[in-house]
């Protein structure tokens, strides 16, 4: 069996190996950007997941199980999406403090000689707690705003100030554990 990660994430390739299974990476070159919004935060990240596994297809890998996937942050009615720079991130840090927003994430198994096309999301929701401006610069010194949607990862040292989440951590991450298990076995790609 040929399992295919459409994505270049570390985080979503380290949590693909928890589940011991043996995976190649083909990163996707999809331009989200091709995909307007349409307000529904769950029907767009399943579209943008879909759009990331079909993008990677080819004769090469139509024996493949694909799995695409996109993750969105979605506060006071808004995408955040990855910070542009560090006044950027510094904004969305100063949306998210001392509120709470949801976290979605879309999933999308694709296996084209099969038939396969499912696409699933996800969502958690995630409480940070006030933050004055010298806690968020010492958080935006430590660089990990980069490259994550909404300006952080919950694993990292944004934790300090996350008062507490509703649904799947691993969501939060990239990659709703649970969900994908539940969908790998629905397809006999782990027992």
């Amino acid at each position: 069996m040929n399992f295919i990660l459409a994505s270049g994430s570390l985080r979503r390739q380290e949590l693909i190996q928890r589940m011991g299974i043996d995976y190649q990476v083909i990163v996707s070159d999809f331009d989200e950007d091709n995909v307007p919004y349409d307000g529904d935060p769950e029907s767009y990240v399943k579209i943008l997941a879909s759009e990331k596994a079909k993008n990677i297809l080819s004769k090469e890998t139509s024996n493949s199980f694909i799995l695409g996937a996109d993750t969105i942050v979605c506060a006071q009615g808004k995408i955040l999406g990855k910070p542009t720079d560090r006044e950027d991130a510094f904004s969305m840090m100063k949306i998210l403090q001392n509120n709470t927003h949801e976290v979605y994430s879309g999933l999308a198994l694709i296996h084209e000689e099969k038939g396969i096309v499912e696409t699933v999301s996800r969502k958690t929701s995630v409480q940070f707690s006030s933050m004055s401006d010298e806690e968020i610069q010492t958080y935006l010194d430590k660089n990990e705003w980069k490259d994550k949607a909404g300006a952080y990862g919950i694993q990292g040292a944004a934790g300090l100030f996350i008062e507490g989440i509703h649904g799947d951590y691993y969501n939060v991450m990239g990659l709703p554990l649970n969900t994908l298990y539940h969908i790998l076995r629905k397809h006999q790609i782990i027992m």
